[in-house]
């Protein structure tokens, strides 16, 4: 049976739970709010499926050995484009999927603003599954309901992290020709438990139930992207990423799952058939991808994400790119995160004190002395580096 001796060799990702013929695997939240499996010995059979199909514990394999093809891309439709957080590509490929009567599956926010994974079999409802959603997403029975429409014959488009995944192979044990996969360039999955203190704090702060939550919102542009939130009693609070103390603890690394830090599928080859990324620093080599309004970068890792991506060139602009450049600006896409040195005292103050003194203390943004010093020593980097190369 599944035993997780360290949680770093665990990613969440469901697997075990999924294939469990006993239905003796559960997941179970920790002091940190991320998921492990425990097991009903009394139920167990000691079948070794779950160990057989964990992605960490078998040491997934990867068999995409080309370089992938490097673009920048955007959604032809001008208001997808808008409520997507970087170019909309994610929707062209899954309205295809579904024209096929195929169906789709993605993480979105259910009634309780936790992110879970879901089928979508209808263009309309694809609004749920776009937009990033800054927080482990929890994949359910996606597995399994994916793999009965494979063996229904019908096209599936499964999206998420690429420890997700990797998950959903080794679950599926086979190939399937009807299966297409599309993972994001993951900085890394905050706590649940720490997305829902934060929405706590928010509810009690300004006195009203959460209705609508955007982590990239493009009021603003894309490169300056807000996050706004909308209240019941009509409130709405708008912050810029960089002043948001949710987004400052995400980019600062702060609570990220253990296997996070060590992963192993975020690597250059890729997991997926298709990467969706941000095109960062794109206007610096190619000014003409830059309107900010959301450019993304797709990394085509297999032919059969060729082949998807074709099938939609008449929803989508590509433009081919450097794939050296583009990991360089997100560099996400090639290697883990580091563990921020404040985490593990960052989550024994999760429970003995009130968020807002865990903002105070950790999630502040940073002065403006500090800001300015940072953009200096920014400007010396690069006219040293000029110098010298």
């Amino acid at each position: 049976m599944i035993e997780i001796k360290h949680k770093k060799d665990c990613c969440g990702c469901h697997a075990c739970e999924n294939i469990c013929p006993k239905h003796c695997i559960e997941m179970k939240v920790d002091q940190e709010g991320f998921w492990y499996p425990e097991v009903d010995q009394t139920k167990c059979i000691n079948c070794n499926l779950c160990e057989k199909v964990c992605p960490e514990l078998k040491q997934y394999a990867n068999p995409n050995a080309l370089e992938p093809q490097a673009l920048g891309a955007w959604n032809l439709d001008a208001e997808i484009r808008k409520q997507s957080s970087s170019g909309g590509v994610f929707t062209a490929l899954a309205e295809w999927i579904i024209d096929q009567n195929g169906v789709i599956f993605g993480a979105g926010f259910d009634e309780g603003f936790r992110v879970t994974h879901r089928k979508i079999i209808i263009k309309k409802a694809l609004a749920e599954l776009r937009s990033s959603k800054y927080v482990q997403s929890n994949i359910g029975d996606t597995y399994a309901q994916a793999k009965e429409c494979l063996g229904q014959g019908k096209k599936v488009l499964f999206t998420g992290t690429p420890c997700q995944i990797a998950g959903l192979y080794t679950y599926l044990q086979k190939k399937y020709e009807n299966l297409y996969t599309c993972d994001v360039a993951c900085h890394g999955v905050p706590s649940p438990k720490v997305f829902e203190k934060y929405k706590d704090y928010l509810e009690d702060k300004h006195s009203g139930k959460i209705t609508k939550m955007t982590f990239r919102d493009k009021v603003k542009g894309w490169k300056s992207y807000w996050v706004t939130i909308k209240f019941e009693n009509d409130k709405l609070n708008t912050t810029q990423y960089g002043q948001n103390p949710y987004m400052i603890g995400f980019l600062k690394d702060i609570y990220l799952r253990p296997s996070c830090y060590e992963c192993t599928f975020s690597t250059i080859p890729r997991v997926a058939d298709i990467t969706l990324a941000d095109f960062w620093g794109v206007g610096a080599k190619y000014p003409e991808l830059d309107d900010d309004k959301g450019t993304s970068l797709l990394l085509i890792n297999t032919q059969k994400g060729k082949e998807l991506l074709l099938s939609c060139k008449e929803q989508i602009f590509i433009q081919e790119c450097n794939l050296k450049y583009a990991i360089k600006h997100n560099p996400c896409i090639a290697g883990a995160v580091k563990p921020h040195p404040e985490r593990e005292q960052f989550f024994k103050d999760l429970d003995n004190i009130s968020f807002d003194k865990l903002i105070k203390k950790y999630l502040n943004p940073p002065n403006v002395l500090k800001r300015v010093k940072g953009k200096v020593w920014g400007i010396l980097s690069r006219i040293k580096r000029r110098i010298f190369r």
